[in-house]
């Protein structure tokens, strides 16, 4: 049994709502770490730089949601390379110098594509170019891929996305949303992720549905119309609550130093959502 006190958490704004807990908290009972505690926190971005500060050596890690993904980046005193091309860091990690940041989001990414059977090869599509389609990038480029085209209602808002994939040796091509040959685009791609707003896909859920992985970010509520046209068509489906499960491994690991006990956090979060996806591993 490991009972030195050990503290970690999850910060956000809003933060009540995070399944973290569930994940973390499941792991550090597996792992015998009687001593560990995590919790919610909450804190917006502005709050973020004060909060990390007044944190004494008890605490080993924080899971940063959002709003601060971006600030939890800027306050580190070293990053990973994928965490400095995506542009923000979930993940804070005490050192002996301070905090390291990275991105298990790639992770979550990787691992959600992979469980549900992701194969191949050719382009992939993320809808939507905020920070979760710069996660998406990265995690495409893991998986070997070397051209991706992201489509946004305002391609000048892509930039960063643009910027990620060339840090990645990813060629990534932005596509303007009233222009897309929706049908042809998905029908082609290898792999479409979607982290756009529900209401913003729903006229071409028709049309995403043809492509034969999809990695729908939005777990609720569930099932989304992206998800139900994607298993009519049979296609693979990947979901937002499958990235969170393989973001937390990732996570687990960098706090503990130790594997992450998969079976035991899946069964837990399968748990706590009653069974709302499959959740394969």
């Amino acid at each position: 049994m490991r009972t030195r006190q050990r503290r970690a958490a999850v910060v956000g704004s809003p933060v009540a709502h995070s399944l973290s807990p569930v994940l973390h908290l499941a792991a550090y009972r597996a792992l015998g770490l009687t001593g560990w505690t995590y919790e919610r926190v909450e804190a917006d971005a502005a709050a973020l730089p004060g909060l990390v500060s007044s944190l004494d050596d008890s605490w080993v890690g924080l899971s940063v949601t959002m709003p601060g993904k971006q600030a939890a980046l800027s306050v580190a005193t070293d990053a990973t390379t994928r965490a400095v091309a995506v542009g923000a860091a979930n993940t804070l990690v005490r050192q002996e110098s301070g905090w390291r940041a990275d991105c298990t989001d790639v992770d979550g990414v990787v691992g959600a594509l992979r469980a549900a059977g992701f194969a191949g090869t050719g382009y992939g599509v993320v809808l939507g170019a905020g920070g979760t389609a710069c996660a998406a990038l990265a995690g495409l480029a893991d998986l070997g891929f070397e051209q991706a085209y992201v489509v946004a209602r305002e391609p000048g808002r892509a930039e960063p996305a643009s910027r990620c994939g060339s840090k990645l040796g990813l060629a990534v091509e932005v596509l303007r949303w009233a222009a897309v040959p929706w049908e042809a685009l998905a029908r082609d791609a290898s792999v479409l992720v979607n982290t756009a707003p529900a209401d913003a896909i729903e006229p071409h859920v028709p049309a995403l549905a043809l492509a034969p992985c999809v990695l729908d970010v939005i777990y609720h509520p569930w099932p989304t119309k992206l998800a139900a046209a994607v298993g009519a068509h049979g296609g693979r489906l990947a979901t937002g609550l499958d990235m969170l499960l393989h973001q937390a491994f990732g996570q687990v690991e960098l706090f503990t130093g130790l594997s992450a006990p998969r079976s035991t956090m899946r069964d837990a979060l399968h748990e706590a959502t009653g069974g709302m996806v499959p959740l394969p591993i």
